[in-house]
C-alpha cells in the first residue's frame, strides 16, 4: 500500500489526531502492512505485547480461549486500532484476535511510537492530556454503573 494511503488511514486514528502530516509520515514509514486470510490468527491472548494494529480491511474477531473454546468479545473494522496500550507500555495482549474475513492491517511498533514522542516532546504532552482526560471519562461512566452492581 503506498505511503500516502497508510497516512491518510492513521490520520482517522483517534489516538493520532494533533499528528501532524511529518509526524504521520514517520509513523507510517515505520509500519509494517499485512494482509491476512479469513482465519489467520493475528495475535494470541497473553503474548507479548510490543505493537499495536490499525485495521485497513476487513473484519478482525476478539475472543478469548477457554478451554479450546473461542469466547466472542467483539470485532473491528476499517480504521479500529488494536492494542493502543502496547504503543507506551510493556503489556501482554487481553485478548486472541484473527481476521474474520480477509484483512489487511498496519503494524505499528512501540520502539518507532517512541521515537517519534521523543523527537516532538510537545505531541507527548498532548497525548498525556488525551490518555488522562479518556481515562478520567471512563472512571466517571464506572461510578455511573456502579450502583447497578451493588447490593
Amino acid at each position: 500500500m503506498p505511503l500516502d494511503d497508510d497516512i491518510l488511514i492513521l490520520s482517522g486514528v483517534k489516538l493520532f489526531q494533533g499528528f501532524t502530516q511529518e509526524q504521520l509520515r514517520l509513523l507510517a514509514f515505520g509500519a509494517e502492512n499485512t494482509i491476512l486470510q479469513a482465519d489467520r490468527k493475528l495475535y494470541r491472548e497473553d503474548d507479548e505485547a510490543d505493537s499495536a494494529y490499525v485495521v485497513v480491511s476487513g473484519l478482525i474477531s476478539l475472543y478469548r480461549e477457554q478451554d479450546g473454546e473461542r469466547i466472542p468479545i467483539g470485532t473491528a473494522g476499517p480504521g479500529s486500532m488494536l492494542s493502543e496500550l502496547a504503543l507506551i507500555a510493556d503489556t501482554r495482549r487481553l485478548t486472541s484476535a484473527s481476521a474474520a474475513a480477509d484483512s489487511e492491517v498496519i503494524r505499528l511498533s512501540r520502539k518507532m511510537f517512541r521515537r517519534i514522542l521523543e523527537e516532538y516532546p510537545d505531541l507527548a504532552v498532548q497525548l498525556h492530556a488525551r490518555i488522562l482526560e479518556e481515562f478520567q471519562q471512563m472512571i466517571a461512566r464506572i461510578e455511573e454503573l456502579a450502583p447497578r452492581f451493588t447490593g
